[in-house]
């Protein structure tokens, strides 16, 4: 049994727990393909309405797994091209399944966020991080460079001169700093997290889903889009939402001056 990817159902709130704590739940095989399966089999729940990544232990995630790294180093050179390749490839699946699926993903980290674990974050919807949360891409420190989507994804948030600041110094940055670049959402006191986390997952999984959905859908898609695509893939969006039963019970709870319940249809 595969014990390095918890998952929890809390409702329509998923829970993946990244589970070595011993190890700063660095990534190997076994977590590279739990994540895989555990985030394939959520994209494709309907019931689900928001999914909240973590680490167990004192650490969000500290990046690969660099002593399984050094198994391979008695490799020949071409051999550990192609393991590596093959491995990076076969890992990025889990991160198109979180961007790709419909419902929203909450990043809640604390302690180590590095190499892996920053893309792993980035990759996420939405962040919260403790006070006591540093970051780093680290990669450079083994004469690698980023995987997971971090070369995608930084860019977008922090823009082109500080993604090539984060990626080619590799320096530690702090939760404060990592608020102030737009990589995280919130910052909370570490004894909070928790509570914080499930507040946030809370407002998600209870919102008017066609339209989070859609919001998700259409922010994702925008930087790739002309302007006119993006309106027209707005107005689309729009008509969508207005047929659900959301949109009125939206607007009944706006003219009754109370807080709607959405039902998600």
């Amino acid at each position: 049994m595969n014990t390095t990817l918890l998952l929890d159902r809390d409702g329509a709130i998923a829970t993946l727990t990244l589970n070595r704590p011993a190890s700063l739940n660095t990534l190997d095989s076994e977590m590279i393909d739990a994540l895989i399966a555990h985030s394939s089999a959520l994209a494709a729940d309907d019931s689900i309405r928001c999914v909240i990544i973590k680490g167990a232990g004192r650490h969000f995630m500290a990046g690969g797994d660099i002593r399984s790294f050094a198994n391979e180093l008695a490799d020949l050179p071409s051999d550990r091209r192609h393991h590596f390749t093959r491995m990076v490839e076969h890992m990025h699946a889990a991160i198109e399944n979180l961007q790709r699926m419909p419902h929203p993903v909450l990043a809640s980290v604390h302690g180590a966020v590095a190499g892996f674990g920053l893309s792993l974050m980035c990759a996420c919807d939405l962040a919260i991080a403790a006070e006591s949360s540093y970051f780093t891409s680290a990669y450079r420190h083994l004469g690698l460079t980023p995987d997971g989507g971090a070369s995608y994804t930084l860019p977008r948030l922090v823009g082109l001169k500080k993604a090539m600041e984060i990626v080619l110094l590799g320096e530690r940055f702090d939760a404060a700093e990592a608020l102030r670049l737009g990589l995280v959402n919130r910052v909370v006191a570490e004894s909070e997290l928790d509570t914080a986390t499930h507040q946030l997952a809370l407002a998600l999984a209870t919102g008017p889903v066609i339209a989070l959905r859609n919001g998700k859908r259409l922010i994702n898609q925008s930087l790739s889009q002309s302007l006119s695509a993006q309106l027209l893939s707005e107005a689309e969006s729009f008509g969508a939402c207005s047929a659900s039963e959301d949109f009125a019970e939206g607007v009944h709870a706006f003219l009754e001056k109370r807080t709607p319940h959405f039902g998600g249809k």
